[in-house]
């Protein structure tokens, strides 16, 4: 018998805050990934000004790919991992995945904010929002286990859990 399930209150707006935000993530990634390929200079609003010293950076291509792209590439995964979530919201497997794919977005974004401090001395605003929105991502993906997982749902007192 399978753990998970939905508690009676369960709505699903995690899920929909999963993919408001891989949307707004592939808005995010889509313009710094189409200003790479097309050899543009990103905009970049003060007081974070460093977009194009991050971007011109060894440190902004992993194995020759730009670090847009692969966030393209995450952001377009999230919204389909999402998708299928809104469709199966209690299936177990994909609970997981979501959790651990958006925690392995939160740590790679940790890292790459560590890198800009550390050893560009400058930040990118794109590379910022994209650490924002994986860091909500994640915090949706624990809601949403945590929602559909026996034992982890927040019922009234005296209220009865839903029976599978």
């Amino acid at each position: 018998m399978s753990d998970f399930r939905p508690t009676k209150t369960y709505s699903g707006t995690a899920i929909t805050v999963m993919l408001a935000l891989a949307v707004i993530g592939i808005a995010d990634a889509f313009y710094d990934s189409y200003a790479i390929f097309n050899g543009q200079l990103l905009w970049c609003p003060p007081p974070i000004d460093g977009c194009n010293t991050v971007a011109a950076s060894p440190y902004a291509r992993i194995f020759g790919v730009p670090l847009g792209y692969l966030g393209l590439a995450f952001y377009l995964a999230m919204l389909g991992l999402a998708l299928w979530l809104r469709f199966t919201p209690v299936s177990r497997a994909l609970c997981w995945v979501a959790l651990l794919y958006s925690a392995a977005g939160l740590g790679a974004s940790m890292y790459f904010f560590y890198v800009q401090r550390t050893y560009i001395h400058a930040f990118c605003i794109y590379c910022l929002i994209s650490g924002i929105l994986t860091l909500l991502l994640f915090i949706a993906a624990v809601v949403h286990f945590r929602a559909t997982r026996a034992g982890g749902e927040r019922l009234p007192h005296g209220a009865a859990a839903s029976s599978p």
